[in-house]
């Protein structure tokens, strides 16, 4: 009788350990980034540099009075009175192989990844070959959120571990 007992305690505890970490993972799942909602975001308008900081140093003043333009074919746009610089951006994802997403309307939902961390499959790449300040800005940025008046980036270096963080609001 006892025996059985112990059973029945051990499949509950089994039971309630299988279904927490089925949760979890669902969650894990369910939090993977859509790159076609993150390019339309990006496109939908022009942005400005709400903050920008590297090495824990705010340099957001560099950027102020430029107008930033996200093409839907890859090409980026920073105005400043009468001062046009073009750039590149794209969206990439570690889950599709990084493969351009940027001009491809189709979303990734690669769920075999084995990265516990889904958002450091999103990268959100700028570049800039021009020598003004602007080539600070050529990153491989990772997306930390969006929403349709925001997009927070975060980059970190390879060398020092230093965390650079660039924010675009909406104008």
């Amino acid at each position: 009788m006892k025996l059985e007992h112990v059973k029945s305690i051990l499949y509950l505890f089994l039971a309630i350990l299988f279904f927490s970490c089925e949760s979890s993972d669902d969650s894990i799942e369910n939090s993977k980034m859509d790159l076609t909602e993150i390019k339309a975001t990006a496109t939908s308008g022009s942005w400005l540099v709400a903050r920008f900081e590297e090495d824990q140093v705010d340099q957001t003043s560099n950027f102020s009075g430029y107008s930033f333009t996200f093409n839907t074919d890859g090409v980026l746009n920073a105005d400043k009175e009468d001062l046009q610089i073009t750039g590149s951006w794209s969206i990439t994802s570690d889950s599709s192989s990084n493969e351009d997403e940027s001009n491809d309307d189709s979303s990734s939902d690669d769920s075999s990844s084995d990265d516990d961390d889904s958002s450091d499959d999103v990268d959100f790449n700028i570049f800039f070959s021009s020598s003004s300040n602007l080539e600070e800005l050529s990153e491989d940025w990772e997306i930390v959120s969006y929403t349709d008046t925001r997009i927070e980036l975060k980059h970190i270096s390879g060398g020092d571990g230093s965390i650079d963080i660039l924010v675009f609001e909406k104008e």
